[in-house]
């Protein structure tokens, strides 16, 4: 029974290999979200509704129902599969983003969301002026690991996928409210992005596990690794 561990945006899945070193399976699977540091399918639109369904079929292909955990926009994903194909899943785990009708963006993703100002912002990107903008919340060795995968592919994915939920999440917030999987929600108690709040929130509304890491923001896999590895094997266990 595989755990997969889905990454979000702008990541890779460098995001969880820190977590993996702790862990005491073996058998894990990291797919790469496409666009992040791996191909676009011919077709694919970058919607949240794409990225879904690629995700229930790289699910599907395990062959058996998984341990499944996911941040930021994997987050979502796994949240909206949990929600919709539970016989896929025997425990979930998630955190830094939640599907609440009552989120709204933050300004970086209100800005990828208006056209024109989202091209300009990621024009900006790159560089030195990229791993400014992440060191603090990353520290400036993992932000240097980022910035030096967010290429064009990535960004025009970026772009598609956050303008594609700009209206929110209120189409997919109840199917969540339903979710009878064993859950476990992991959050960093300072994330600016996505408030401790909703965790909280999210953890009540699915009957899950809460797990709040003190003197952490949005990317706890970096930044508590060996909490989130001792988490996600209690989970399991």
């Amino acid at each position: 029974m595989p755990a997969v561990l889905v990454h979000g945006v702008p990541d890779t899945t460098k995001l969880w290999d820190r977590v993996r070193a702790r862990l005491k399976r073996t058998d894990i699977v990291t797919p790469a979200l496409p666009g992040f540091a791996a191909p676009v399918p011919s077709g694919f639109d970058a919607t949240k509704e794409a990225y879904v369904d690629w995700l229930v079929q790289q699910v599907e292909a395990v062959g058996e129902p998984v341990d499944i955990v996911g941040h930021d926009w994997g987050s979502l994903l796994v949240q909206r599969l949990v929600a919709t194909r539970p016989d896929l899943v025997r425990t979930w785990a998630a955190g830094s983003a939640a599907i609440d009708r009552d989120y709204v963006w933050h300004d970086l993703a209100q800005m990828w969301q208006t056209p024109e100002v989202g091209e300009q912002v990621m024009d900006a990107m790159v560089g030195d002026a990229l791993v400014d903008a992440l060191a603090d919340q990353l520290g400036r060795e993992y932000a240097t690991e980022i910035a030096a995968n967010v290429d064009d592919t990535m960004k025009d994915c970026i772009l598609k996928l956050y303008r594609s939920a700009a209206s929110g999440f209120g189409d997919w917030h109840d199917a969540v409210d339903a979710i009878e999987r064993p859950g476990l929600v992991l959050w960093g108690a300072d994330d600016p992005y996505v408030t401790a709040d909703f965790g909280t929130r999210l953890a009540a509304r699915t009957g899950a596990t809460l797990e709040m890491f003190a003197d952490s923001g949005h990317w706890w896999p970096v930044t508590k690794p060996a909490e989130t590895a001792a988490a996600l094997e209690q989970h399991w266990s």
